[in-house]
């Protein structure tokens, strides 16, 4: 081991490296990982790097090498390949992770060395590994939209999802398109035909979850004045996502694993069941592995729940996304692509997008509605005007915006008062135009969740 590894071991990794590119039919990056000393002596754990997500080692049945050690936290660590190394991040574990001697938060191996984890002893290898396939050459699945190779290296994952019926979780950051991939696998696999369901845990009062999930019968408690059925009964034949799965009440947890596994609900208040048919996918933006450790989530569901799991890369690491996305926001909000501003574009390059896609299709809104006033460079190919919004009912966009101005308002309230101004106008558009809110959503490209908060005047902030 170099001084480079001591110095990733000794003050932590904190930034994944990128996987170089390598031909169709090379060899793939493989490491093994072979239990050399402690009670499960001879057990082995082989990590490739077309694995989707971080693999586990821990007492947990969640984990890809479950050890019987008791010193051993249920999630001890996390192991995924990055470029040509193996990344190892120990989960908070009670007793830590070593290697040379050293305590190990967030590291990069090369293979050879030795990991202690309680009494065990791991040994590091790295191996030949199978010949790489070609990268998809989908440039979008459904409603969602990438020719990156990040995202290339996803659309086989996620058309063997969509053709399954497995439950399943996406993870990713906030405004990374999860509701839209979920919808996506919905609408191309075999329940395309039943209905599409979204759960919001962060949308529901604590009191009424139980209520939302699974109903409630006349009388079951104050203000229960007509049977309700929950959103299971609701998604029956098609596809309940729970969204932000993370922030799920503890106590409500084992009930919507008892749900999952048996496949039936009983409502608020009534002592029979009602058999479901219902696929599901959960979403999160929090670290469930993270959570489980800190005893903020049930092991078993996350284990019920994660039999398929796909993480979506942050847009700042789908190289060559952002122009492609951008582009397609703006003719799809109405754009002439030929005054899409060049400056604009290389603006939009540079940033770091916190907010992802989400924030992306508002910065292509906002530029679209405001042209110069949004901060595109003097001089630009789309001088204010050049690029008006979508024909709309109302009084002409010119009188709206000399209105605005003369308010005087700071600049942010002024833009903010303008994006809301087209959105509704935009989904007023959509609606006479397709007539439904699902064929509506369908044309703006948008979730059909998202799609009713901008038509009932309600923004997410990205």
């Amino acid at each position: 081991m170099g001084g480079d590894d001591f110095a990733d071991l000794e003050h932590g990794a904190t930034e994944a490296h990128p996987r170089k590119s390598r031909a169709p039919g090379a060899g793939g990056v493989v490491f093994a990982i072979a239990v050399t000393e402690g009670p499960d002596a001879g057990a082995q754990l082989q990590i490739d790097e077309r694995d989707p997500s971080p693999l586990l080692i821990g007492q947990s049945p969640a984990c890809a090498l479950r050890l019987r050690d008791p010193r051993v936290s249920r999630r001890h660590v996390a192991l995924e390949i990055s470029g040509e190394r193996l990344r190892i991040t120990d989960l908070d574990s009670t007793n830590g992770t070593h290697c040379a001697g050293l305590a190990v938060r967030d590291a990069f191996l090369r293979g050879g060395e030795l990991l202690q984890i309680g009494q065990t002893q791991l040994r590091v290898e790295r191996r030949a590994g199978p010949a790489l396939p070609a990268p998809s050459d989908r440039s979008r699945f459904g409603r969602v939209l990438g020719e990156s190779a990040a995202m290339r290296r996803l659309y086989p994952l996620i058309e063997r999802l969509a053709a399954s019926d497995i439950p399943m979780v996406i993870e990713g950051e906030t405004g990374t398109g999860k509701e839209a991939l979920a919808e996506a696998i919905h609408e191309l696999g075999s329940r395309a035909g039943g209905p599409f369901v979204v759960f919001d845990c962060t949308a529901t009062p604590a009191q009424l979850m139980e209520s939302d999930l699974f109903g409630h019968e006349r009388g079951a408690f104050t203000g229960a004045v007509s049977l309700r059925k929950g959103v299971f009964e609701l998604a029956h034949g098609g596809t309940l996502l729970i969204d932000e799965i993370g922030e799920l009440d503890l106590a409500l947890q084992p009930k919507l694993l008892r749900a999952i596994e048996r496949s039936e609900i009983r409502r608020v208040g009534s002592g029979t069941t009602v058999r479901v048919d219902v696929r599901i996918i959960a979403a999160t933006r929090r670290d469930l592995d993270k959570q489980v450790q800190q005893q903020q989530f049930r092991d078993d569901l996350f284990y019920r729940l994660a039999v398929g799991r796909i993480e979506l890369p942050a847009l700042r690491r789908r190289h060559g996304d952002i122009p492609v996305l951008a582009r397609h926001f703006w003719s799809q909000l109405g754009g002439d692509p030929s005054t899409l501003p060049a400056a604009a574009m290389l603006r939009w390059e540079a940033e770091a997008w916190p907010g992802n896609v989400r924030q992306l299709r508002n910065a292509v809104a906002r530029t679209l509605a405001l042209g110069d006033l949004d901060g595109a460079l003097p001089g630009d190919a789309a001088a204010p005007g050049a690029a008006p919004p979508p024909p709309a009912a109302g009084p002409p966009q010119a009188d709206f915006l000399d209105a605005v101005i003369a308010e005087r308002l700071p600049l942010p309230m002024g833009r903010m008062r303008v994006v809301k101004e087209f959105e509704q106008r935009y989904i007023a558009a959509l609606l006479a135009e397709h007539g439904t809110v699902a064929r509506a959503a369908a044309a703006s490209g948008i979730a059909r969740r998202y799609f009713q908060l901008l038509r009932g005047g309600k923004r997410r902030e990205s």
